[in-house]
């Protein structure tokens, strides 16, 4: 049933709305188009004609049950802090985690391994090289080497 609530049932509280309803209320827009509740039972129909005499007559309850039939949530419900935050770190931190196991993944099964110009010994060599040609002797590499002491220079 559209629209239906019943005074103490919890459908306020687990968020449920019926469906097809034109209902629409946030902070920003607290008097929705039409009420919570369309379609009243017995009870409700009764709550209803006792609303239109004195509300001093009105307990409390009834006055609560009144306004849920009317609105959905209160202010201060609407205001409340949800715990979707947990959920979308969870989904952070999962697909971070996926990631980097897809990038060792791909060290280790998918890209060859390390050329033979990147090894220490390599590099090594190449600078010993370049000191024995005497590379660049102004400014670069070689005019920081004592060739006689073969050691940098300080």
């Amino acid at each position: 049933m559209r629209g239906t609530h019943s005074p103490g049932s919890a459908a306020h509280r687990e968020g449920k709305m019926p469906p097809y309803t034109n209902y629409h209320a946030q902070r920003s827009y607290p008097m929705p188009d039409e009420p919570f509740c369309t379609e009243l039972n017995a009870e409700q129909r009764a709550l209803k004609e006792k609303e239109k005499g004195s509300w001093t007559q009105l307990s409390h309850a009834e006055k609560v049950a009144l306004y849920r039939l009317q609105f959905h949530e209160t202010f201060a419900e609407m205001n409340r802090r949800s715990n979707e935050w947990k959920t979308v770190m969870g989904c952070v931190f999962f697909f971070f985690g996926f990631t980097a196991l897809m990038i060792w993944w791909q060290r280790v099964y998918v890209f060859p391994k390390k050329p033979i110009t990147l090894t220490d010994e390599w590099k090594a060599q190449q600078l010993q090289r370049i000191l024995d040609m005497k590379g660049n002797p102004v400014q670069g590499l070689a005019s920081q080497w004592d060739y006689e002491k073969k050691e940098w220079k300080k």
